[in-house]
Parts: structure tokens; sequence; C-alpha cells
């Protein structure tokens, strides 16, 4: 046991790392109101981009920790991404669904990461209960009964002791945490090495680009490439097995790979990096107290954008989970499906993108062919739309209602609520709370309220149609039939939302949603 002279301060959270995930994490907390330690060993932001693409999931957290308005200037709507084939065939799009957006923002965005990231991280410094040291790595970490007691070294080289009740290992894919606790990272098979190229575009050359994002299915040279917001544009480029990856990342040999869509007079080179794109995910995300999440937990192709998604969704799972321990409302073991419900779905989202991935990137002229031939066949001879939306998975096991339940492990709507002349999304009436939502048309607040007493926290609300006849009079009225259509689509009364977003489960009636409450309150305690 360390002795309680060696520590210099206690926390109930110590985050590891403060790139997007632990920012976040951190920010989470700190508007909880639990004391956090925030440590990373670098003294400031990348300054160049690396996460290109947000969805509506990630940006409706932003909107409740309140930091949306502030990163919007820096974000776009993801254009449609084309794909073309072997011969420069337009094959398959993938697209966004259309409006009424179900979470009440644009589907899927790209933005510019540096900026965004200095707004996570101001948003956690805005918190007294968060402190933040820059400069400052993890040396060890030594868990004990009661607490975690870990290492510090700032630059000096001067080394402390603080403990924690929890960490998150937010440290990236060479995650100390992980390492020092012991986790191992499975092999999802994939492995491929790409550049990846950034550019700033003079404006008079914009033109010239393709105006969506784009897949060049090109067995020659397989490449991507998407639209940033304003003039960045990015490029992922194969290399090919006797291309020395650091010689390709010279500025010489990115124009040359470049030369089809642009010159160097035309932009100014932001960045060029190889990479080998990699499927890999942790063995266990949680052991006792310590835990990981983002890149310290998996890694994944890029080929559809979701990579910081996945890293936001961690902790905006863990954090609520967290809160709760912290106040005394669940026991520890409320942790137990953190790495069950992440896990999995990552794993299910990786297995997609390989897919995808493996499509872009055949190398057989034969085979790519055929491989355009079939796309095509599924279409009905004519490309077909996928939206991203049906790719990225609902939570499959884990804290959600058993097996057969309506909308189970689903990302709950959000509609846009009638407030005498003005809208606000639903979410301004809730807060990122446990929530029961019920259809006014056919339930009243009073008989949910009443039903819901026995979970600690739980807020009730009933919706309705704007101008329909409500069974409560206090009922919020929605613009577009988002959530009525919801209800009617799943043919239920109630849904139970997680603080996450996530519908535990969904009632179809005053019975099942006695039954899912008390099977709620059981698994909560």
């Amino acid at each position: 046991m360390t002795n309680d002279n060696d520590i210099s301060n206690r926390y109930d959270v110590l985050v590891v790392g403060f790139g997007p995930a632990g920012a976040v994490a951190a920010g989470m907390l700190g508007a909880r109101g639990h004391s956090t330690l925030v440590v990373d060993r670098l003294t400031g932001i990348y300054d160049k981009p690396r996460a290109i693409a947000i969805d509506h999931e990630i940006l409706r957290h932003f909107d409740n920790m309140g930091i949306a308005d502030e990163v919007l200037p820096y974000i776009a709507p993801f254009t449609a991404s084309q794909h073309f084939g072997a011969e420069g065939q337009l094959i398959r799009r993938i697209d966004m669904v259309p409006e009424p957006y179900p979470l009440g923002y644009t589907p899927s965005m790209v933005f510019t990461q540096p900026p965004v990231e200095a707004v996570m991280r101001k948003h956690a410094e805005s918190f007294d209960s968060v402190t933040v040291e820059l400069g400052t790595e993890m040396a060890t970490l030594d868990p004990q009964a009661n607490e975690v007691v870990v290492t510090l070294k700032d630059a000096s080289g001067k080394i402390r002791k603080v403990a924690a009740k929890y960490v998150i290992g937010c440290d990236g894919a060479w995650s100390q945490v992980r390492e020092q606790s012991g986790m191992k990272l499975e092999d999802l098979v994939f492995d491929e090495p790409w550049l990846v190229v950034d550019v700033q575009v003079h404006e008079d050359a914009l033109g010239k680009l393709p105006q969506t994002s784009a897949q060049f299915c090109n067995p020659a040279r397989p490449t991507s490439y998407i639209m940033g917001p304003k003039n960045h544009r990015r490029w992922e480029i194969m290399l090919l097995p006797e291309e020395d990856p650091r010689e390709m990342e010279k500025p010489e040999n990115v124009w040359r790979l470049l030369s089809p869509w642009l010159k160097p007079e035309e932009g100014d080179l932001w960045r060029a990096a190889a990479y080998r794109f990699h499927a890999l995910v942790a063995d266990e995300w949680r052991r006792g107290r310590v835990l990981i999440a983002g890149d310290a937990a998996h890694q994944q192709p890029p080929f559809i954008g979701q990579g910081m998604c996945q890293g936001l969704r961690d902790v905006s799972n863990l954090v609520w989970r967290l809160d709760r321990i912290l106040k005394g409302q669940s026991s520890d073991a409320l942790l137990d499906t953190y790495t069950v419900e992440r896990k999995r779905h990552v794993q299910t989202l990786t297995g997609k993108i390989k897919a995808i991935g493996q499509t872009i990137c055949e190398r057989d002229p034969e085979a790519a062919a055929a491989r355009d031939a079939k796309i095509l066949a599924d279409g009905g001879g004519k490309p077909l739309t996928i939206t991203r939306q049906e790719i990225v998975p609902p939570i499959e096991d884990g804290l959600i209602a058993k097996e057969g339940t309506a909308a189970r492990g689903l990302l709950f709507p959000q509609p846009a609520i009638v407030e005498g002349a003005s809208l606000r999304l639903l979410d301004k009436f809730t807060g990122p709370e446990w929530r029961l939502i019920l259809d006014g048309r056919r339930v009243g607040a009073g008989e949910g309220e009443a039903l819901a007493k026995s979970i600690d926290g739980i807020l009730v609300r009933t919706v309705v149609p704007q101008g329909d006849d409500a069974a409560d009079p206090e009922a919020l009225h929605e613009k577009d039939g988002v959530l009525s259509g919801w209800f009617d689509r799943h043919s239920v009364i109630a849904a139970l939302v997680r603080p996450d977003h996530y519908v535990f489960g969904a009632a179809r009636s005053v019975a099942d949603l006695t039954e899912q409450l008390s099977e709620l309150h059981r698994r909560l305690a």
C-alpha cells in the first residue's frame, strides 16, 4: 500500500490524454461536478488536421455540453461520396438521410480539428472541478482496493504521486494506460499503407476539383477525396508495395500523386503523413478502476470518417456511468457493460468499414471489374445510394432491455419543439439525463411519473405533434412529426432513454412500460 503522505492530491477521476476524447470526458465530468485531473505529455494542440468527420450524434453531445455554437464555424455538411469503378464509371453513392433530420442536426459533417479541439479544451478548463496539467505524463499506475495511485512526471522531470477513484486512458494508440494495465489489442485483420494529404486549395482552383467527395476505386491506385470545410481538401492515397512511406511524404512526391487534380501553385500543402490503416480493438476496456477509451481502445480504417466519433461515443457512454457511481446511485457493477457495449459496437462498425475498405482497395483488375459489376447489379443496374447513418450500428448488447424489446439500442430521435414563435430541440427541455418520453396522444405525464418514481434521477416528458390534442396539457409540441412518426413505426407509446441518447427500451403498453421500468431499476442498482 502507498503511504498517504506520498500522495499530493486525490481526485474522483484522472484522465490521461487531452485529445478530443480526453477533453470531452473531462468536460462532461466537470459539468457534473466531479473533481478531475487531466494530464497530457504534450503542451499544446497538434496544429494540423487528423480527424475530419463528425456526425449528428456527436454534434448532439456538443450541444448538450453547450459548445455547439462555438464549433459550428469550423464545420460544414459532408457532401455525398461518389464511388467510381475501375473504368471511372459511377458505381455507388454514400449520402446522408434527408430532412427532417432525425437528431435535429445535419447527419454527416466535416470539420477542422485544431480549432474544434481548442473549443473542447476550453470547455473542460472552464470548470472549477477540473485541473489540467500539460507537459505531464503518467509514469506508472498502481491500482489499489479503493483508488488508483499514479506517478506523474512533469517536463522538468519532477515526480509526484496522485490518487483517483477511477482512471480513464485517452492516451492514444500507444496508450501507456492500456499497456500498464495488461489490456491487449486484438487484430481485426486490416493493414494497408496509405498517404494522407491535406491541402488548403487556392480559391481560383476549387472549381476544377470534384464537387462532391469521392472514392476512386482504381486498382492501379485506390484514392479517397474528401471535401473539408471552406478550402480544405483531403486525399487519402494508397501506397504501393514498392514505395517507401517516408519518401512518399516528400513534397515533390506528394504533388506528383496529386497531379491528376491539382498543381503545386494551386494550393498550400498543409500535411502529408504516411499511415498504416489498421483495424484493432482492445480485448478488455476495463481492469477494475482503470478504463480506456478512444484510440487507446480501438483503431479502425477511416473510410466513413468514424474514428473520432467512436472515441467520443466511448466517453459519453462511460461518463454517465461514472457519474451515477460517484454519486452513490449505482454500484460500480454498472461499468461491467461498458466493454460489452462499446467493443461490440466497434467490432460491428469496423466490420462494415473493412468491407467498404476492401472494396475500395481491390488491386486486381479482374476482381475490380467483377466488383463493379456486382455493385451495379445490386442497384438494379444503376448506382445505388446508401446512407452513412445505416452503416453505423445500434447498441447490440449491454445495458438495454431484453432481446425482442422494441427500439432497444437505437439512438433516440430529437424533434424540434415549438415554443411560442421559436423552435428548440428536445434535449433543451430534458438535458442528457435518464428520461421517460411518452407519446402524449396516448398517455399523460402523470401516469408516467407514477410509474417511473423508482428510478433515481429520471425525467418524464410527453410529446405530441403540433396541433394535435394531447392526453397531457403540459405536453411539448413537435414541429415535423419526427418523434410521433418514430412512435408509430415502432408501435410504442413510450421510450426509456439513456443519458447518451440510446434507447434502453420502448413500450407498446403501460404493462410493458411497468416491466421495463422494473428491469431498469434492478440493473441500475
